[in-house]
């Protein structure tokens, strides 16, 4: 049934996860949840994945919480929620903030509907590539609820609190131009599969590790303090110096640009 409710593939170093929900559009159940965090799992694992496009089925992106499976069931809500210290990411967390802290590239394409828990997703990826029927909203106020899915975390980089907190507050639906001058797409397109999968290939050109160094230097250091920041590029910078993949890119450059990458090494 998970394996339903999510189509993973891996073609050419880029992995395509579709949340495969539509009759739902797409909408979130505990099991949906339960297999976003498996595939996140597997993607992590395997070094061989340099890239991610994800999206939704039959033209829309995700509707949100499905409320009614939910809130029916405790033990549904226990699942969602449960963690052992407060700073850990629960199911219902790992869904976004395990997109961020996957070390390779995650592109969202954005369709149709992506409210609520939605959007909380698509703030995990790095790049949200929107087509221009697209509609978004931060909707947990509508149900009496907070965005409880760390998309916070991501939100609270791209835009100022007040308009955060004005989203927020309002539930509003965002047209894609809308969410675009607000930073919560990164781009609109009529083709967005394809201009994402074309953004995918032009990433696989460069190192692995190189783009797993860039992007925790970037989440982790876009927040932190100067001293943090310098600390982490230096140390980024000597493992990648140190690396099979540096040699390889040089050679890219210089003698034979077909020449293939190595995996990615396991400490990103």
């Amino acid at each position: 049934m998970e394996r339903e409710l999510i189509k993973f593939t891996v073609d050419n170093g880029i992995a395509h996860v579709c949340l495969n929900r539509p009759t739902k559009i797409n909408a979130l159940n505990v099991e949906m949840f339960t297999a976003i965090d498996k595939v996140i799992k597997q993607i992590r694992a395997n070094k061989q994945i340099n890239a991610v496009i994800l999206s939704g089925a039959d033209g829309n992106f995700c509707s949100g919480l499905d409320v009614k499976s939910v809130a029916n069931s405790p033990t549904n809500v226990l699942k969602l929620l449960f963690k052992w210290l407060p700073g850990n990411a629960n199911l219902a967390q790992r869904v976004s903030l395990g997109w961020q802290r996957l070390p390779i590239p995650v592109i969202a394409v954005l369709e149709g509907c992506c409210y609520g828990g939605g959007t909380q997703i698509a703030l995990g990826a790095d790049i949200r590539i929107a087509t221009p029927n697209c509609q978004l909203s931060i909707m947990e106020a509508k149900w009496g609820l907070v965005p409880d899915m760390a998309g916070l975390v991501a939100l609270r980089q791209i835009m100022p609190k007040d308009k955060a907190l004005m989203l927020t507050y309002t539930a509003d639906i965002l047209t894609a131009e809308q969410a675009l001058d607000l930073g919560l797409v990164t781009q609109i397109s009529d083709n967005a599969y394809e201009c994402a999968t074309l953004l995918a290939q032009k990433i696989m050109l460069t190192s692995p590790d190189a783009n797993a160094a860039i992007k925790r230097s970037i989440n982790q250091s876009w927040t932190a303090s100067v001293r943090s920041l310098l600390a982490r590029e230096s140390l980024s910078q000597i493992r990648l110096l140190l690396d099979k993949n540096r040699v390889i890119a040089a050679i890219r450059q210089t003698k034979n640009p077909d020449k293939a990458y190595r995996a990615r090494q396991s400490w990103w």
